[in-house]
């Protein structure tokens, strides 16, 4: 992979390091990355651990396109240089729209090497409170000691699975985000549960593998994101309807992208405002690909079960389908109790709200030290904290927010 930008290569820590830090992140995808920078840049002694981009070259499924358009895909960097256009003139990839899941990957793993973060692939297995901070166990036994710990662990822990499903063998039912094989299923019959990007784009991927598919949808029609093209061509007037990041529909757009001002908005109608942004949709480039497949929409699954080799599936209208599998294109729930690397005790002591812990200035809890960002933050800061695009401001408050409070504890030491 090029490195002709010139900026030194990433240090990979793989022996025991030194055992005390000011920050330690959690997770290594977009928002640990665009953390990690951010706060170096400060000068905090910043500690990212992760593999670089794992959920996203893992546990999603290989072949995927960006719901996000182009601009709205890099991943913030101080100096806004290592943009997905920098990676692609860097690599020699041609630009395309939408982006690729494996170009994505790349580019946030060229991301990481650019910049240099330091990054600690090793796995936590803990996180607890002690008096001066902060506790990070990790799987070899090492002891990390940190004042402040920032959660950037997305969404993998947090995927929804209706319990109607519950008694399904591994081998018969998968989430999206499970990271299983589209090949797998040359052949099978599958049904797709949902009516999201994720559950759409998994369904045009199966068609094209050679699955025989059917999309399952609890709506009365599928939904798709820019159906109204002519919205978008207004000029000056498109402009003040949508933002870049194109979040939601018009006005809300806009608003969106503005988290601070999202984070004094009353909770009620805070979350109205979020859940329009990101209601089931799927891409205007799909409707082309799913044509072939067989789409039940007003229709929901009330038992599914095993028989042998097969899934029965019955549905509300009283008709049956027999499959193969079941793939839950059902999104996720955001519980941060469900976070299995932190200590129970220390969730105990977080103000949240319905799983989503309460943020406020610097994305700090009501444990002091703790931070969250990316989608455990949009209670708080509104649904661009779902999409890469909210790395910018997550990235610029949470470093601000750290380096004003470290200068002030460095200040009150001195006096």
């Amino acid at each position: 992979m090029s490195n002709s930008i010139g900026v030194r290569s990433a240090k990979i820590v793989k022996g025991p390091p030194s055992t005390d830090c000011d920050v330690v992140v959690l997770g290594a995808g977009p928002y640990g990355l665009s953390a990690g920078v951010h706060l170096k840049a400060k000068e905090i002694d910043v500690r990212v651990f992760g593999e670089p981009m794992n959920f996203w070259a893992n546990q999603m499924p290989k072949g995927m396109l960006l719901r996000s358009p182009r601009e709205a895909s890099n991943i913030a960097d101080p100096g806004s240089a290592f943009t997905l256009e920098a990676y692609e003139a860097a690599s020699g990839t041609k630009p395309a729209a939408p982006v690729s899941l494996e170009t994505f990957v790349r580019y946030g793993q060229w991301f990481q090497q650019q910049l240099g973060s330091q990054i600690d692939r090793r796995i936590i297995s803990q996180i607890n409170r002690e008096s001066s901070g902060f506790k990070v166990a990790l799987e070899d036994g090492t002891i990390v000691r940190s004042r402040r710990v920032v959660v950037a662990a997305g969404i993998g822990s947090f995927q929804r699975k209706p319990s109607v499903f519950g008694q399904l063998p591994a081998l018969q039912v998968s989430h999206c985000y499970e990271g299983r094989k589209i090949s797998e299923f040359t052949g099978k019959r599958v049904a797709v549960i949902g009516a999201g990007q994720s559950a759409l784009e998994s369904a045009a991927l199966l068609h094209e593998a050679g699955a025989e598919v059917e999309v399952i949808a609890r709506i009365p029609a599928l939904r798709w994101i820019g159906k109204h093209k002519w919205l978008h061509d207004l000029g000056p007037l498109s402009s003040a309807l949508y933002s870049k990041f194109d979040v939601g529909p018009a006005g809300i757009s806009r608003l969106v992208a503005y988290p601070k001002i999202v984070s004094f908005i009353p909770l009620t109608f805070k979350d109205k405002i979020r859940v329009r942004a990101v209601r089931s949709a799927g891409s205007k480039w799909l409707p082309a690909r799913l044509a072939p497949v067989t789409i039940s929409t007003g229709r929901f699954v009330q038992s599914a079960r095993s028989l042998k080799d097969e899934v029965q599936l019955q549905l509300d209208d009283g008709t049956e389908r027999r499959v193969d599998h079941v793939l839950l294109g059902t999104g996720y729930d955001v519980d941060i109790s469900r976070y299995n690397f932190l200590a129970p005790e220390l969730v105990a002591r977080v103000d949240r709200l319905n799983g989503y812990p309460h943020l406020g200035s610097g994305f700090s809890t009501s444990m002091p030290g703790l931070h969250f960002i990316g989608a455990a933050a949009a209670r708080s800061f509104g649904p661009l904290l779902y999409f890469v695009a909210g790395t910018e401001f997550a990235s610029k408050e949470l470093a601000t927010y750290i380096s004003r409070h470290k200068a002030e504890r460095v200040s009150n030491i001195r006096s």
